[in-house]
C-alpha cells in the first residue's frame, strides 16, 4: 500500500444542478455538492433517495440529463474513460469472478487497467496483505465467505491506485463483525489520504467513517455538514423514549400535547420526546404517572436527524 497517491485538487467532485430524469420519474432532483481531496464524504439516505443514481453518473454508467459534474478536473460524458481510468469502484453486489482464483481476480482486472504484469502482481500481493486475504491467495472465489469476498471486491478496487474510491453501500447484508473489519480498513485508507465518497443507509456507519455528509430524500439534498454540526442542528439535546408497555397511548399524545412537547409515535410500543432538557421531561412523565423503568433519555443523534428530515414511514 505505500504507492497509493494523492494530487492537490480543490475538488475532487464538482456537482452543479445535477438532474436525472427515467422518463417523468425525477431520480436525481438539481443536486450540487464537493468533494475535496483526502476527505471521506458520505451521500446519507433512505431506499430510493437517489443516492445510487448519483453514484453512478459520477462513476460514468449512467449519464446525466442535465446540470455539470466534473471528476478529477474532467468533465462527465466527455471524458469518461479517462474519469474511470482513475477511480476504483465498490458496488453493492460483489461481482467477483468466480472461474478465477483471489490472487488472479484482482491480477486479471489490473491487466483490463492496462496495468503491466509486474506491478500487477506487486499490487495484488500488497492489498491481499493489507486485506488479511494472502491466505486465501489460490483460494476458489466459491469457498470464500461473505467478509472476505467483501474485502477481495474492497482490493480490486484498489488495484489501480485510484485517485477516488467509491463505495456504494458498502456493508449492506454483512454481519457486525465483519461491518466492523471492512470499517477499520476503510479508516486506515481515509488515514492514508485516500479520497472516498461512499453511499449508505446506515446511521452508525456514516457516523463513524464520513468526514462529512451529504443527507439525500427524493433525490434532493436536505442537508449537509459534518455529523456532530448536522446533530446540533437538526436534532434536540435529549431524547425520552416511553415503553408504552399497556399505557394508554392516546391519552398520552393528548397530555403531550397540552404541554407543548414534540413527539413521535414511532411504533405500537414506543413513544419519542425531543427536548432540550430530558431531566425535566423525565420527572414531568414520572409525575403523570409513568413508571421510571418505561422512560429511557438519550443524547440526540444522527437517526433523529435523518428521521426529522426525511420522514418515519418504512420503505422497501
Amino acid at each position: 500500500m505505500s504507492d497509493i497517491k494523492a494530487e492537490s485538487f480543490t475538488s475532487v467532485i464538482k456537482a452543479n444542478n445535477l438532474v436525472k430524469n427515467y422518463g417523468a420519474f425525477i431520480a436525481v432532483d438539481g443536486i450540487s455538492f464537493d468533494v475535496r481531496q483526502g476527505g471521506f464524504y458520505g451521500l446519507l439516505g433512505p431506499n430510493g433517495a437517489g443516492k445510487t443514481t448519483t453514484m453512478r453518473m459520477i462513476y460514468q454508467v449512467t449519464p446525466l440529463t442535465s446540470g455539470s459534474l466534473t471528476i478529477l478536473g474532467l468533465e462527465s460524458g466527455k471524458e469518461s474513460r479517462a474519469i474511470r481510468a482513475r477511480l476504483g469502484v465498490i458496488p453493492q453486489i460483489d461481482n467477483l469472478d468466480e472461474e478465477l482464483s483471489v490472487r488472479d481476480n484482482l491480477i486479471v482486472y489490473a491487466r483490463f487497467n492496462d496495468i503491466d504484469n509486474e506491478t500487477s502482481k506487486r499490487r495484488a500481493d500488497e492489498l491481499l496483505d493489507f486485506m488479511e486475504l494472502s491466505h486465501r491467495a489460490r483460494s476458489d472465489i466459491r469457498s470464500l465467505s461473505g467478509g472476505m469476498k467483501r474485502r477481495l471486491t474492497l482490493a480490486r478496487g484498489l488495484m489501480n491506485n485510484p485517485d477516488l474510491l467509491i463505495l456504494d453501500e458498502p456493508t449492506t447484508g454483512l454481519d457486525p463483525q465483519v461491518r466492523i473489519t471492512l470499517w477499520n480498513k476503510l479508516e486506515e485508507l481515509r488515514r492514508k489520504g485516500v479520497t472516498i465518497l461512499m453511499s449508505t443507509h446506515y446511521m452508525d456507519e456514516a457516523e463513524r467513517l464520513s468526514d462529512y455528509l451529504y443527507i439525500m430524500d427524493h433525490g434532493k439534498i436536505k442537508a449537509k455538514g459534518e455529523p456532530q454540526d448536522l446533530v446540533r442542528r437538526n436534532a434536540s439535546r435529549d431524547v425520552i423514549e416511553l415503553r408504552l408497555d399497556g399505557l394508554d397511548s392516546h391519552e398520552l399524545m393528548q397530555w403531550a400535547t397540552s404541554q407543548q412537547l414534540d413527539v413521535h409515535q414511532l411504533s405500537a410500543d414506543r413513544m419519542t420526546f425531543y427536548t432540550e432538557n430530558g431531566y425535566s421531561l423525565s420527572e414531568a412523565l414520572i409525575e403523570h404517572g409513568i413508571d421510571r423503568k418505561l422512560i429511557y433519555q438519550r443524547p440526540g443523534n444522527l437517526e433523529d436527524v435523518f428521521l426529522s428530515l426525511t420522514g418515519r414511514s418504512l420503505r422497501e
